[in-house]
């Protein structure tokens, strides 16, 4: 059996796992000093590199490091999970190291591993259980899988008398047996217990399926409640017109906002515990239009900040990008995109991994949509003359190391965002622009002078959030024909590897997709770049000078996702401009 550094901090080489790799012709030698290196630069063990950056199948990973390291393989597709001894450590742990208690045998407790090299895992199972324990290999992502499951079976979302499998429409209240009620009588409107079940199971329902947003829409002959999942907005029930006052009021209960204001828009929160251990905020906003109050309720998940940069589609290459940028003392980070591209969650994820104790960490944002533990959050209130500029300036008072700003909306805030970013500050912020290219060109026409945007920028990162192939009935494309493909911006290199899926549809997605992946266009302002913007470079010149650099635009990053197999065509198209 090969050895091989146990710790990413071990100043040695890597041999027998690489060695394997290349014997086996599963990487090239380059490639695999490549792999070690990024392991080591970034403090992770070689497995975790070669499992975050899907550089080999799982599957094949999880045997070969079964044998390299002899340890038992385990399929635990098959076993009870009921009988899983889980209760003998919290979740926590189980999540915090992706390891799975299976079965107590004797005096010894055998945890389920995708990574051998994870020996604080297995020192923590040992520390919390006071049982020996053992490790056996998992693929990695059948064992997430079964995480998820096992979890989400001691923790459910459905608690009391909403039922899992009852549609939305079972609970819609019956008017007809109702008495009647008058819109001024707001305590009978909003305490109404079959309305309350009804937008209790809506916003479950909502959650479940991973929605973002759920809109409740009053019309002149109807009421529609839509939900926006996986970027794309659908009806789930039509309950009756006459219920738009008490699911108004409801909500606005909830929310702690005045239910008796029906004129003006008005803003709140609503925290609803799901179970002992899990609640979920959501952002509310009414609007008042002809027919009603128009509701919508943002789904604020804790849980996206703290996914991982792994998990938000990055390629490597773009993803060291970004984890250069964060480890750097000053400077500007720039996240841009549309509405709803996930320029929040890339934002959150950057200052999760900073949040450490030695740095003071300070946010102002319109509004807070997620509270993190260790971070000084201000919500900006410009009504009272709290705007993004004057939060800032009280910021610089307050020895920070990290800034992130919500939005640069104006040159007041960009102006100060720049010098703190060049006085020895790292900044974070989002700009409403759809390219890279296209962020320059917002700032100069601000009014930031050109050398203080090529001596403060350290990177850019424009994005697009795109639905994800479902991985249970995704089918190969057939017959496109290569001219076809090149037209859309494939290259040879892409086609020469390209396998090109296309949704199908069953019981596990909708309509063939399920999840979304992040698009994204990293570039790093190096000194090629920087003097363009100084020599006055316009929007094609700097998109020219980004692409002989070697940095990908969105186009190309969304054609490679399709090339792997984890978009469809159709998609690319819907995401991206040719």
């Amino acid at each position: 059996m090969s050895t091989l550094a146990e710790s990413p901090h071990d100043n040695v080489t890597y041999t027998g796992l690489t060695e394997r790799l290349v014997i086996d012709k599963l990487v090239s030698p380059s490639e695999a000093t490549e792999i070690a290196e990024l392991a080591r630069s970034q403090s992770k063990t070689l497995v975790q590199e070669l499992i975050d950056g899907n550089h080999i199948d799982t599957r094949v990973l999880a045997r070969i490091v079964s044998e390299e390291y002899g340890i038992p393989l385990f399929n635990i597709g098959n076993m009870v999970q009921e009988l899983f001894p889980t209760d003998l450590v919290p979740q926590s742990l189980i999540r915090k190291h992706n390891a799975l208690p299976l079965f107590r045998r004797g005096n010894r407790l055998f945890v389920a591993i995708s990574d051998p090299t994870n020996k604080p895992a297995i020192d923590e199972f040992k520390f919390a259980t006071g049982i020996a324990t053992d490790s056996v290999i998992v693929e990695h992502k059948h064992l997430l899988e079964i995480i998820d499951e096992v979890i989400a079976k001691q923790d459910p979302i459905f608690d009391g008398d909403i039922s899992d499998y009852a549609s939305a429409e079972d609970y819609i209240p019956d008017l007809e047996v109702e008495e009647q009620v008058e819109e001024t009588d707001f305590t009978k409107l909003a305490d109404d217990a079959p309305v309350v079940k009804f937008v209790n199971k809506v916003l479950f329902d909502a959650i479940k399926q991973g929605a973002s947003d759920i809109h409740f829409e009053p019309y002149e002959r109807e009421y529609r409640v839509r939900v926006r999942a996986d970027g794309i907005l659908q009806e789930v029930v039509r309950p009756p017109k006459g219920l738009a006052p008490r699911l108004a009021a409801r909500l606005k209960v909830m929310a702690r906002l005045d239910i008796s204001e029906r004129r003006a828009p008005q803003d709140g929160r609503i925290q609803l515990k799901l179970s002992k251990n899990r609640s979920v905020d959501f952002r509310v906003s009414t609007l008042p239009t002809l027919f009603g109050e128009k509701i919508v309720l943002r789904i604020l998940d804790p849980g996206s900040a703290r996914m991982g940069v792994d998990a938000l589609g990055y390629d490597p290459e773009q993803k060291q990008l970004y984890l250069e940028a964060l480890e750097k003392p000053q400077g500007m980070i720039l996240v841009t995109g549309p509405t709803g591209s996930g320029k929040t969650v890339s934002l959150y994820t950057g200052l999760d991994i900073l949040n450490e104790p030695e740095r003071n960490i300070s946010t102002a944002e319109d509004p807070v949509e997620i509270n993190m533990e260790g971070i000084n959050q201000v919500h900006v209130n410009p009504k009272v003359g709290l705007t993004f500029a004057q939060v800032l300036r009280s910021f610089l008072r307050q020895d920070p190391d990290v800034l992130m700003v919500g939005e640069i909306r104006d040159l007041e805030t960009a102006e100060i965002a720049i010098k703190a970013a060049q006085t020895g500050h790292l900044v974070l912020s989002t700009v409403h622009t759809n390219s890279a290219p296209e962020t320059i060109n917002r700032l100069l026409n601000m009014g930031v002078p050109a050398y203080n945007i090529a001596s403060s920028l350290t990177l850019i990162i424009a994005q697009r959030l795109a639905r994800r192939l479902c991985k249970y009935c995704a089918e190969a494309e057939k017959n496109i024909p290569e001219s076809a493909l090149k037209e859309l911006g494939f290259t040879e290199e892409l086609l020469s590897t390209a396998t090109i899926m296309k949704p199908v549809g069953c019981k596990q997605c909708r309509k063939g997709q399920s999840g979304r992946v992040g698009i994204y266009e990293v570039v790093k302002i190096n000194k090629q770049i920087a003097n363009s913007i100084l020599s006055g470079a316009n929007v094609f010149e700097l998109e020219r000078v980004m692409r002989d650099a070697g940095f990908f635009d969105l186009r190309s990053a969304a054609l490679k996702k399709c090339a792997d197999g984890i978009i469809s065509l159709e998609e690319v198209s819907r995401v991206t401009v040719d």
